[in-house]
């Protein structure tokens, strides 16, 4: 198996830590896409069932090489090369009207930084070009599905399904973000894009998810992955050949853990450094090439990426 690595050191965390949870916003839809296991809400991105992640893998499979068209199709698709697709990136910060949820250049920056470490051996960089600061008690704590969050996008997205416009405030319930697939842009544009806790930033609050990795996992969705445990240990998992099949979250830092024995695809124990598990921020390290070529041609295909 051939594993890409994030740029800095692994620092093995042991604890297992929660974040507290905020009455601020209920966030429903989140805890419902949330996995059963889950002990918090760390990604409220919708966890597909096996029927539908079927669904969705026979449409992309129909999509590929069709004429380009937008929100999907291409011509034949081939890999790219590592750091040749340059993804646009749109920061939007909500703050309450005191000022609460306000980031700093030099925190942007350094998320920029981590996502382009994490990233720097697949084929997207990610280059900011425009922030906005938009004070507004309801989107601060805007809620996954919620009212706050349709208004908040509706107002502030810019660009195209090319373009990552990234959303940071504070919306409570335990929850970390959350992101929307590539599959999804053509038929709710506006609703592209992915939410985080401000406080996952680089510096912030929300340890041990505060090393910028809740972005770098939520990217990894609004590119098309899925998270390593989806689908279990049985059937088709995560649709990626070089991420061992996984139960469930891993939460920690669990290394050599082996949850599934049986079955398709278990070899090898569980990918709790893989970005797209649940692990703590400084036990995440890696993306594999399955997972990098799987999100680039999912990207190139529905976003014209």
């Amino acid at each position: 198996m051939k594993i890409l690595f994030k740029a800095s050191s692994l620092a093995v965390a042991l604890a297992i830590l929660t974040i507290p949870t905020s009455s601020n916003a209920a966030n429903h839809k989140a805890f419902e896409h949330a996995n059963n296991n889950a002990s918090f809400l760390r990604c409220g991105t919708k966890h597909p069932s096996a029927k539908e992640a079927e669904l969705k893998e026979r449409h992309f499979n129909n999509q590929r090489g069709k004429p380009s068209k937008p929100g999907g199709g291409g011509d034949t698709y081939t890999p790219r090369n590592v750091g040749s697709v340059v993804v646009d990136v749109y920061m939007h910060v909500i703050t309450d009207s005191s000022g609460n949820g306000a980031l700093s250049n030099a925190e942007i920056s350094q998320q920029m930084s981590v996502l382009n470490n994490a990233y720097a051996n697949t084929p997207f960089i990610f280059n900011l070009v425009a922030t906005d600061v938009s004070p507004n008690n309801e989107w601060y704590t805007a809620g996954h599905g919620s009212s706050a969050e349709t208004n908040m996008k509706n107002a502030l997205r810019q660009g195209d399904g090319t373009d990552l416009n990234f959303y940071t405030n504070n919306m409570g319930g335990g929850l970390l973000g959350w992101a929307t697939f590539p599959s999804d842009y053509a038929s709710s544009p506006m609703n592209d894009g992915v939410v985080v806790l401000y406080t996952t930033l680089p510096g912030g609050t929300a340890a041990p998810y505060n090393e910028g990795d809740t972005a770098t996992h939520e990217v990894g969705h609004w590119l098309g992955l899925y998270h390593t445990f989806q689908g279990g240990c049985k059937g088709s998992g995560d649709y990626v050949a070089d991420t061992p099949a996984e139960k469930s979250p891993a939460y920690g830092c669990p290394v050599g853990r082996d949850s599934c024995t049986k079955g398709k695809g278990v070899e090898g124990a569980d990918p709790v450094t893989n970005f797209m598990d649940y692990s703590d921020d400084a036990c995440m390290y890696q993306f594999t090439e399955g997972q990098a070529n799987r999100a680039d041609e999912l990207s190139f295909t529905y976003r014209n990426l």
